[in-house]
């Protein structure tokens, strides 16, 4: 099938109790590990890429590798997303480019500038055919160009959404519950600690979330900042030359609570970046001799593949829902 609007999949999911999983993307490996899982688990899924990722791998090479998981994936339904657009410029140039989803993302904003800024990005892309995701509140942390500290950051206002909504004409809306962009997203001094000595973030606000719900019934709400930061890949990258001291993401068991509500999208990236950086570290230091990049970015896909799968089956529960 051809790449799709999140449309359909978001009113699936938001009745279904589950969210899909959107993945962004920077390179061939890593398109290829994500759809690779979702095509064996039967899992609708969203390609999400950044400015940054364009600037890296050339926005035509990205659509490019996107437009061939669709061919090599033609049973499953792919959605190709602009992950933090921040003006109308990157957004249309995106929708010209074939996306099917773009994000205005002017949370940074007052409110009234925030609502006409998205309003101008929804009417074109609704114009062409395209869905807008768009955000009130600010997640700390850094992602790529955005960068937000925690003094600047703030949580979602419920009693703000029924009239940015009603009034910018957005398809989805990205809060701010207290998930965090990148792998450091507490300060250890806002954790505990477990019986392992691991840190414990604070929980998310799901009474915010319930007061969005209840304000906007029916309308499908996105989750920023929501890996999860697997030790296992933590310790890999520690083990093997890294210094990662204190990563710490959002649990796994809250995402999934998250996605049985009106969460009907769940970002995740930071958890595709340490899969993918542990295994090539650990395996530099078993393999000193090799220097073919196909010997070691293959167990790097194949290991980005099984955080897919295990995301898809364990946290977002959209296995078998394409």
């Amino acid at each position: 099938m051809p790449l799709v609007t999140s449309t359909e999949m978001f009113k699936k999911a938001y009745h279904g109790g589950y969210a899909i999983g959107a993945f962004n993307v920077n390179n061939m490996e890593i398109i290829q590990g994500i759809t690779e899982a979702c095509r064996e688990e039967k899992a609708p899924v969203i390609l999400q890429v950044s400015k940054g990722a364009r600037a890296y791998a050339n926005r035509t090479y990205l659509v490019k590798l996107v437009e061939a998981a669709v061919i090599e994936c033609p049973e499953i339904p792919i959605v190709l997303h602009l992950d933090h657009g921040d003006s109308f410029e990157t957004c249309k140039s995106c929708i010209d480019d074939g996306f099917t989803s773009v994000m205005i993302d002017l949370s940074s904003k007052p409110f009234a500038e925030n609502i006409e800024g998205t309003k101008e990005v929804v009417k074109y892309a609704h114009d062409h055919g395209v869905v807008v995701e768009a955000e009130l509140g600010a997640l700390a942390g850094v992602e790529d160009d955005v960068n937000v500290s925690a003094e600047a950051s703030h949580y979602t206002r419920p009693e703000e959404v029924e009239e940015f909504v009603s009034k910018t004409g957005c398809d989805s809306l990205a809060i701010a519950i207290g998930t965090s962009h990148g792998a450091f997203k507490f300060k250890p001094e806002q954790c505990t600690r477990n019986e392992k000595g691991i840190l414990v973030p604070p929980p998310l606000r799901f009474d915010i979330l319930e007061e969005i719900v209840k304000r906007l019934p029916e309308f499908p709400i996105v989750l920023h900042g929501s890996s999860s930061v697997p030790q296992e890949y933590v310790k890999m990258v520690n083990s093997h030359g890294g210094k990662m001291p204190d990563a710490v993401g959002i649990p796994e068991e809250q995402l999934r609570e998250a996605a049985k509500s009106a969460v009907c999208k769940i970002n995740i990236d930071s958890d595709l970046r340490l899969t993918m950086t542990g295994t090539v570290r650990q395996y530099f230091d078993e393999h000193p001799d090799h220097f073919d990049p196909r010997q070691y970015l293959k167990p790097a896909r194949a290991n980005i593949k099984e955080t897919v799968r295990h995301k898809l089956v364990n946290v977002l529960g959209c296995a078998g829902k394409a």
